[in-house]
């Protein structure tokens, strides 16, 4: 996460994780069952991929280092394996090349992109597990949940991994400020993660879109926490990649657990997340994410 508006309060087998997927469930519809239930065993071992790429490259992931080059590789084989289609969108900062990783899960209309993503990169300071390797493995987990269940969304689905965010928004900007008019107007809503897996949070920090007013995804998230008596609150477009989204009018939500108290330091390892937190923050996520599928586009 960038400090500029801060918020409130590698192959899968190098790595001895098997991301393989069990045989191909019958596809479901979004709408015809619930969304599944994301369990810790899902979710914390991708941190943990990403704190030992962190120890392997010199205790960081930055943009520009092999840490993140390796991060990302790491990401895209999971989403290889599980039948995405994936590209690196390359851009060029302070004369080192960063990438974007794009994946989208086939089917759903292309007129109607719903877009999810979480930054990849850290400082050079350390390794950044919770900001914002939390957020990123929250979309993973999600995307390999589409996946695993077949998923037939009416809306396309698409994922994002952002690079260079921490120098400000660098990667995100970059991809918006390449579509077209028409590829904008094609996202109804751009969804963020940005350190999902704080400890000590009290409350979840949903994104309200200034621009357009509460968005079908800040109603569907404050109605996922509120089903479960999980206290939130609002905040405004700003001081992560959905403000890249909001600057080109394409309306954004999403969430975070807060800042915490090893922002930015080497202290942001995989220590500095709670695991509860970060299994909850990516079942809100998934159940967002399942309805927003199923709901039909309303332009």
């Amino acid at each position: 996460m960038t400090l500029r508006k801060s918020l409130p309060g590698l192959a899968a087998g190098a790595l001895g994780i098997s991301l393989t997927l069990s045989a191909a469930p019958a596809a479901t519809a979004a709408g015809e069952a619930p969304a599944p239930t994301v369990s810790e065993q899902q979710v914390m071992p991708h941190l943990r991929a990403l704190q030992d790429i962190a120890d392997r490259n010199g205790g960081n992931r930055a943009h520009g280092t092999k840490g993140y080059a390796d991060s990302v590789a790491y990401v895209k084989s999971a989403l290889d394996r599980a039948g995405f289609r994936t590209k690196l969108v390359p851009f060029m900062y302070k004369g080192a090349t960063g990438n974007n990783l794009i994946a989208d899960w086939p089917g759903g209309d292309q007129d109607h992109v719903l877009l999810t993503g979480a930054h990849l990169d850290s400082v050079a300071e350390g390794p950044g597990i919770n900001d914002n390797g939390s957020g990123s493995a929250a979309v993973l987990a999600t995307a390999l949940q589409v996946a695993k269940s077949g998923l037939k969304p009416q809306r396309h689905l698409r994922f994002a991994w952002w690079g260079a965010e921490e120098p400000g928004l660098i990667g995100s900007a970059d991809y918006v400020g390449k579509l077209s008019a028409a590829e904008r107007d094609r996202i109804d809503v751009y969804l963020n993660f940005d350190q999902a897996g704080s400890k000590n949070t009290q409350q979840w920090l949903v994104v309200h879109d200034d621009e357009h007013g509460e968005t079908e995804a800040q109603q569907a998230f404050e109605a996922w926490f509120a089903e479960r008596d999980i206290p939130t609150f609002d905040i405004g477009v700003g001081g992560s990649d959905h403000e890249s989204f909001g600057n080109a009018g394409i309306p954004s939500s999403g969430f975070s657990t807060g800042i915490s108290d090893c922002i930015h330091q080497a202290c942001d390892d995989l220590a500095n997340v709670d695991p509860k937190t970060e299994t909850t923050s990516t079942n809100a996520l998934v159940g967002v994410v399942w309805k927003l599928a199923a709901t039909a586009p309303r332009h």
